[in-house]
């Protein structure tokens, strides 16, 4: 399941990035980003249903390296020309674009969070990689307060 799900990202990835540069417009761009944004919390909610579960550390390695991926792509899926006027309806709002420095520190503060908790996966402290996780949601969230519907 957990490859599957990375696969499919990093599939959604290319294909929104080869549309993007055989001039297919950026439709393509925003569904890709969409369905990867929906895996994002896929990945972030089996994360939490671990630590919930008292799951050893070694069990989130590959959720915790694919959402460390997801989070240095992010940026990258939200091209100029991937808002509303692709023509895909996107909860993205225009800060986005005309807030990019803000958005980038943001997408920065998210990768870093979502880094250490990879690093954190590696260990055996539940309890800091716990906290972590609730660091990695709060940068989410974060961005999501300023830069989505």
């Amino acid at each position: 399941m957990r490859r599957i799900m990375i696969g499919a990202v990093i599939g959604l990835l290319c294909i929104g990035g080869a549309a993007n540069a055989q001039g297919e417009g950026s439709a393509d761009i925003v569904r890709a980003r969409q369905a990867a944004l929906m895996m994002s919390g896929v990945t972030m909610g089996a994360i939490k249903a671990g630590i919930d579960a008292n799951q050893p550390l070694q069990n989130q390695r590959f959720n915790t390296r694919a959402l460390s991926r997801w989070a240095h792509a992010l940026s990258g899926m939200f091209p100029v020309g991937s808002g509303p006027e692709a023509g895909v309806p996107t909860k993205a709002l225009s800060g986005v674009w005309t807030d990019r420095a803000g958005f980038e520190e943001k997408a920065a503060a998210y990768a870093a969070a979502a880094d250490r908790l990879s690093e954190l996966s590696q260990g055996e402290d539940a309890a800091a990689f716990a906290a972590q996780w609730t660091e990695v949601r709060a940068t989410c969230q974060s961005c999501h307060d300023v830069y989505r519907e």
